[in-house]
């Protein structure tokens, strides 16, 4: 079954309230020094068993994040495709659907629960299937990203103006 994120969110903070979690509206918890462990959503797709399992580990906090799909995301992804060497008919193809993904503007592209128990952080997440799309264009679209040589060729010439070849 396809998770309707928008009807979701609203589910998850109601259910987050009547167990008596204290709802922290964070940013997500990727990048945090601390380790990090990830809930299996294809396993185990359920929130309410994650927050399960925050319960059984007393944690009483939970950090619950929504990310909006903004005109921004589209914006930036057009930048990087104008500054790729992506061949013609895949440009195309990139074009055409990120075209089709504005109708996505507004929407909920991306949900987040966490907790921390032990020095360790415990992420359920899940996307929007044509998130998930959407960030596959962009590593699609960085792998053909044009390097600047120059700034290579400078930065191995110099020895930041200490030191010269004589």
């Amino acid at each position: 079954m396809k998770p309707n994120l928008e009807h979701l969110k609203d589910e998850i903070v109601e259910h987050l309230k009547t167990q008596g979690f204290v709802v922290f509206h964070g940013y997500s918890r990727h990048g945090d020094s601390r380790p990090v462990a990830i809930w299996d959503t294809h396993g185990h797709p359920e929130f309410q068993d994650f927050l399960g399992a925050a319960r059984q580990a007393a944690a009483k906090v939970v950090s619950f994040n929504r990310m909006e799909f903004v005109p921004e995301m589209l914006d930036d992804a057009k930048d990087r495709l104008e500054d790729c060497e992506l061949p013609d008919a895949d440009r195309r193809r990139v074009e055409r659907r990120l075209r089709e993904m504005r109708g996505y503007v507004g929407f909920t592209c991306d949900l987040q629960l966490s907790f921390d128990c032990e020095g360790r952080t415990y992420i359920y997440e899940l996307q929007a299937e044509w998130y998930t799309e959407f960030l596959l264009l962009l590593g699609e679209i960085d792998s053909y990203l044009i390097e600047d040589d120059d700034d290579e060729d400078e930065d191995e010439d110099s020895a930041g103006g200490y030191f010269t070849r004589n």
